[in-house]
């Protein structure tokens, strides 16, 4: 069973990373139980849109970008919708980096709380990161990704038992949906944090490095239900750990730890922290990788993760969120041209991806079924929702 556990995982450990844990945490204590459906629906709509990633990934095998750039035969529309892709993926994952090393970096100051070591923390960590990606294949990438995710997932998953949350309580929250007054904005933070479209990207090239045939299709299937749906637990746990907090304003999972100490002692911030780190880490692995593997397919490298452009475009986003955050620079415009492509890219790719897994001539008798499509239809619908409030967002702050 475990050994058809694989790029799921990595999707999984690119979505929990410090912007989910934060907003898990901002909702848990300011809701309680009450938007656990919302993180139920992000996570049903990230399995259907990567599981349609990955079978295309593994029926073709070929990267989404490679599919995509095949498939659109108007030279004009290929080379608009490359260009998202390329802006979003490569200057948003730069852009974001610096956050995925921050949640990091806050993990292991609680873990190396010396003063002198502070400063050099992203340092360390961005070291760290080179080093995995630099000498790593995926088998390899893959083995410490299940430990990192199986490492983040208890860690967070005691925190939620430590609390002694009221499982009526979770299960009403789950299925009984509900809007609490002001509570929009975050119910729609909570599905953009976990539908991401770089994933999607991600998911298919990885697809294709560890499953070549077919007739691995259940073995993609799974892997994507089982390591999404843990991935949702985990941040599921983190809000229902927050939901403990005697305090509503809480910035982050340290925060919530810090409140939560005096009642249930130690061991929560100790997990709250290893948990951090371990979410940091993954995420900051995961968004140079997917943008190497989308500068590959567009520009045809050979060589996978070997090849020396490839090293190349993982290591200068890497780079990028270590200056950021070791300087304090918020690179305001790139973040928000970086929101804009991607508000556009996420119903861009959605829609491309229904469409595509449509089609005969490219996925034979594993096309869509009408089930599916009535899901992809429903969930490339609010994938157009969530893209335009992160573009009018934008604009609003211009």
């Amino acid at each position: 069973m475990f050994k058809k556990i694989g790029p799921g995982v990595l999707v999984a450990a690119a979505f929990v990373g410090p912007g989910t844990i934060t907003m898990c945490t901002l909702a848990g204590a300011r809701f309680g139980y009450a938007l656990i459906w919302a993180l139920l629906v992000s996570i049903i709509a990230t399995i259907v849109l990567q599981g349609m990633a990955g079978r295309i990934g593994l029926v073709t095998q070929n990267g989404l970008v490679d599919v995509v750039r095949t498939e659109l035969k108007t030279p004009w529309v290929r080379n608009v919708v490359i260009t998202i892709v390329l802006g979003a993926i490569l200057v948003g994952n730069a852009a974001y980096e610096a956050g995925n090393i921050g949640g990091a970096t806050l993990g292991l100051e609680q873990l190396l709380p010396q003063p002198e070591l502070k400063s050099l923390l992203p340092s360390i960590i961005g070291v760290i990161i080179f080093l995995l990606l630099w000498f790593s294949n995926y088998k390899i990438l893959e083995k410490i990704f299940m430990g990192l995710v199986g490492i983040m997932g208890l860690s967070f998953v005691i925190c939620a038992i430590i609390t002694q949350p009221s499982i009526t309580g979770i299960l009403k929250g789950m299925f009984v949906p509900r809007l609490p007054e002001d509570g929009l904005l975050t119910v729609i933070a909570l599905v953009g944090t976990t539908v991401v479209p770089y994933n999607l990207f991600l998911h298919a090239s990885l697809v294709k490095e560890k499953w070549n045939s077919k007739t691995d299709l259940n073995a993609v299937n799974w892997d994507t239900i089982v390591s999404i749906g843990l991935g949702g637990l985990v941040s599921i746990a983190i809000l229902i750990t927050a939901s403990a907090a005697p305090i509503s304003e809480i910035n982050n999972a340290l925060d919530m730890a810090k409140a939560l100490e005096p009642l249930f002692g130690k061991m929560t911030f100790l997990f709250m922290a290893i948990g951090l780190l371990a979410a940091g880490i993954t995420s900051a692995i995961t968004a140079p990788l997917a943008a190497a593997y989308v500068a590959s397919s567009c520009f045809g490298w050979e060589g996978g993760m070997q090849n020396k452009k490839f090293k190349m475009v993982w290591a200068i986003v890497l780079l990028c969120g270590v200056v950021f955050l070791s300087f304090d620079i918020t690179p305001i415009e790139v973040i928000q041209f970086a929101q804009v492509a991607n508000g556009i890219l996420l119903p861009v790719m959605a829609l491309l991806l229904l469409w595509i897994v449509n089609k005969k001539s490219v996925m034979g008798q594993n096309k869509n079924s009408l089930v599916q499509n009535v899901l992809g239809i429903t969930i490339v619908a609010f994938a157009i929702f969530l893209g335009a409030k992160s573009i009018f967002k934008v604009i609003g702050l211009l």
